[in-house]
């Protein structure tokens, strides 16, 4: 029993450590640090330079993340696979232990990755990949809707230009290909549309509600999901400071409540205590 209690004292004691603002800074930290280092490391200059303190470095802050897992693991157990950035910064950690050994050293870049977790520390940010992720079930379907566009619009552009025009349209993939270019608008008029125009001159007819479909009503339609997603998010969370304010007013008018009834009951006792004696004296 004394065993189980100093076990959870010490995970209480790690956990409070974890959880600490100068401890997730300094890891945060690290993460940037260790972000800028990798950079460097793919400069054959600076590789020629101080190559081998980079690789003291690298090391240095896997341990360094490693520790970090392992302390974060002892002071939460099994809860710490409740997170999802944990998991994802166990395989981050996990791919940069691989061995240097047939070009898996490559995937160890990977690590830059964790400089992601400065989206969970602004508020600002985190509402921000909230309505991201609250918006994708709404993206999904404008995304079905343009895949059926781009089918439509490919198969046609098969059709009628393909046998002049083989290399933009000669197949359905390299119209898919040609038509996403256009959704661009990068080099569409003279690169592909006025070329086609040459031979088919009212080939415009074809491009243009392509683009007024796909490059500006399109894109309406996911900016509209984000704002919207984005406004819903903060109400949402304007709602819950909301409620906590309100709980927060009721638990202390309850306790207000509470003393203004031994107020009473004290003052009732004092007051039958004053009028004891003068009741007693009048039987006298």
């Amino acid at each position: 029993m004394e065993t189980d209690l100093q076990e959870t004292t010490l995970r209480d004691r790690a956990r409070a450590f974890v959880e600490r603002d100068s401890v997730r800074n300094t890891i945060l930290g690290v993460i940037i640090f260790n972000a800028i280092t990798l950079g460097l490391s793919t400069s054959s200059t600076v590789t020629d330079q101080i190559g081998g303190l980079l690789s003291v470095i690298d090391r240095t802050v896997l341990a360094i993340f490693v520790a970090e897992l392992a302390l974060k693991f002892f002071a939460y157990g099994w809860r710490f696979f409740a997170s999802a950035w944990n998991i994802f910064d166990l395989l981050v950690v996990s791919v940069g232990l691989l061995p240097d050994k047939q070009g898996l050293s490559a995937l160890r870049g990977l690590r830059v990755v964790r400089a992601l977790r400065l989206l969970s520390v602004v508020p600002q940010m985190r509402s921000v990949v909230q309505a991201l992720l609250d918006a994708l079930p709404g993206m999904g379907a404008v995304i079905v809707m343009l895949s059926i566009v781009y089918y439509v619009f490919a198969v046609m552009a098969t059709l009628m230009y393909g046998p002049f025009f083989d290399e933009w349209f000669g197949t359905l993939g390299r119209s898919m290909y040609s038509l996403f270019q256009i959704m661009t608008l990068e080099s569409w008029s003279m690169g592909i549309v006025r070329p086609v125009m040459v031979v088919f001159p009212m080939a415009w007819v074809f491009f243009v509600p392509f683009i007024i479909i796909t490059a500006f009503s399109v894109l309406n339609l996911f900016i509209g999901l984000l704002v919207n997603t984005m406004q819903t998010a903060v109400e949402d969370d304007d709602e819950a400071e909301f409620e906590k304010l309100r709980e927060l007013v009721r638990t202390e008018t309850d306790i207000v409540d509470v003393h203004v009834m031994e107020l009473r009951q004290e003052i009732r006792s004092l007051r039958e205590e004053l009028l004891a004696p003068r009741g007693e004296s009048n039987g006298q």
